[in-house]
């Protein structure tokens, strides 16, 4: 790799960052809707009302999932163009996106605010840990691979 090449990656690192935490973002969020809303039918959205006020709130949060994921789309192949991808860091922004996502989705929206569960079975909490598990893995190699490329020279 030219020099050029590693300084033009270099100049965007901060974009390469958010691509990726975008698109994983997104890109978990499409899977949980799809998956878990839409094919197993074991939650909505918002779970606290009417089954159609669910599939709303399903709606709106796949609009959401399509926004974060062509938004970090549309940054990835701008970074193309300049050649300016660096793929490692990208690749972390992607896993922190995603982890956080899931870790706050598991977390927050789960347990603090009781918004739904993952799925209404007698012991939960297997599927809580499993979720949560998965999600703090996807944080810490993502927060490794970020770590490894800062303040370095694109590899």
């Amino acid at each position: 790799m030219d020099s050029a090449n590693s300084d033009q990656r270099e100049a965007y690192s901060s974009r390469n960052l958010l691509s990726g935490v975008l698109f994983g973002l997104g890109l978990v969020a499409f899977i949980d809707e799809t998956i878990f809303h839409q094919l197993l039918h074991w939650h909505h959205f918002y779970d606290k009302s009417t089954t159609d006020i669910g599939l709303v709130s399903d709606g709106l949060f796949h609009a959401f999932s399509w926004l974060a994921t062509i938004g970090g789309l549309f940054l990835f192949a701008d970074l193309k163009r300049r050649n300016a991808l660096w793929l490692k860091r990208w690749v972390g922004g992607l896993l922190v996106g995603a982890g956080a996502f899931q870790l706050y989705d598991g977390t927050v929206q789960h347990k603090m605010m009781g918004l739904h569960q993952i799925r209404y079975v007698e012991n939960v909490y297997i599927y809580d840990w499993v979720w949560n598990i998965i999600a703090a893995l996807m944080l810490i190699v993502g927060i490794i691979l970020i770590l490894q490329t800062k303040n370095r020279k694109a590899d």
